[in-house]
């Protein structure tokens, strides 16, 4: 029997540990291939925001799902304690008697080998199958062998295969900078979003597309545009344009929902509506949409309160949510009386504006006879009529 071992932290993993595997798998032939995520990598110490070696393991598990022949392990979670590759294979030549092991590394882990724990013994129980990490590596990986072949009797193949120039490190940079979507195995991506893992931020491009999928073709012009204002408010004020962007597309998610429809949304995640909401269809998609967005995009506290108070408003609105709020009445698809004025003030000074903004809600709210919500009541004392 031969079982081949592909071991790692994978955080997070990416094609590229695919590809490797897919490799070292049509090379070797095994019966087994055996992916293997460490529970405590002994080599380095995991990134600041790393998840936990559970959460490492479903990753991986979606990452290989299309590779059938990839069987993930959680030998070294169940095992705890630092992940020593030299416990692995032991643990392995004592469960299948016999078998031929062979572990697979890349040109990193095998110019490091010597450094290993126990490494002798590793290379008593397996046998090593290399590939290059980068352009340029073979004629390192064949000297490293040979001398291994040589000091310690090892068994060395080399896959002389063009590397995929892609790191777990360099994945962590691009989720932390709105990037990864496109890198990134989907299902993974999507994960990772939803729980935040490493710090992501969810790639705008990537947001739209899904966010869009939940609104009516005609809001989503008014969508984009308060996407786009909000933007420009954060970049006036000092505010995160990344963040303001992703509050402005999923703002709306549940606008184009029924009372009913509402109702079903607010039973699940425990939201309890009073009565200006029950009756005003309006004020509930504010609450529900904040809901849902953390449901299916993770969002963070501060984007799921500015897309809940972006309707009614609430007194001292932090930033974001001042901006959501005027963003949302100002975009460039508004057009109304006094649309202009308000648009020059959310740059002069958004407090004001918030005032302005609030003052005209209400008045139109009277006009058409609706009985203004209490937040909405509270927000413009607190802003002061004194400031428009």
């Amino acid at each position: 029997m031969r079982i081949a071992v592909y071991g790692g932290s994978f955080n997070p993993p990416h094609p590229a540990h695919v590809r490797a595997a897919r490799l070292a798998y049509e090379a070797l032939a095994p019966d087994r291939l055996l992916i293997m995520p460490a529970a405590d990598p002994p080599h380095k110490a995991l990134a600041e925001g790393s998840p936990s070696p559970e959460e490492r393991f479903e990753l991986t598990k979606l990452a290989f799902r299309a590779f059938p022949e990839a069987e993930v392990s959680a030998l070294e979670l169940q095992r705890g304690g630092e992940s020593y590759t030299s416990d692995t294979v032991t643990q392995l030549a004592a469960a299948y008697p016999g078998a031929e092991l062979w572990l697979i590394v890349g040109t990193d882990m095998l110019t490091s080998f010597e450094q290993w724990h126990e490494y002798r013994r590793i290379l008593e129980h397996a046998a090593l199958c290399v590939l290059p990490r980068d352009e340029g590596d073979l004629p390192e990986i064949e000297r490293c062998a040979e001398r291994f072949r040589e000091l310690y009797g090892a068994r060395v193949r080399v896959i002389n295969a063009a590397p995929l120039p892609m790191s777990s490190s360099g994945m962590r940079g691009l989720l932390v900078s709105r990037r990864g979507a496109d890198e990134l195995d989907g299902e993974v991506y999507a994960r990772i979003i939803r729980l935040r893992d490493y710090g992501a931020k969810p790639q705008l491009d990537w947001l739209r597309e899904r966010a869009y999928a939940y609104l009516k073709p005609k809001r989503i012009p008014h969508v984009a545009g308060c996407e786009q204002e909000a933007a420009k408010l954060a970049k006036r004020w000092g505010e995160d344009p990344g963040d303001a962007a992703e509050a402005g597309i999923l703002h709306d998610i549940t606008k184009k929902l029924s009372m009913e429809e509402q109702l079903i949304l607010a039973e699940k995640y425990g939201i309890v509506f009073d009565k200006f909401e029950r009756e005003n269809i309006k004020l509930t998609h504010a609450i529900t949409g904040a809901a849902l967005s953390r449901e299916l995009f993770g969002v963070p506290e501060r984007i799921y309160s500015a897309i809940r108070w972006h309707t009614t408003g609430r007194a001292d609105m932090s930033l974001l949510e001042k901006i959501i709020y005027i963003a949302d009445y100002i975009e460039p698809t508004r057009d109304f009386e006094g649309v202009e004025r308000l648009r020059q003030l959310a740059y002069e000074n958004i407090d004001s504006a918030m005032a302005l903004g609030l003052k005209m809600s209400l008045e139109e709210l009277r006009q058409s006879g609706i009985e203004p919500h209490g937040a909405t009541v509270s927000a413009l004392a607190w802003y002061g009529k004194d400031k428009v």
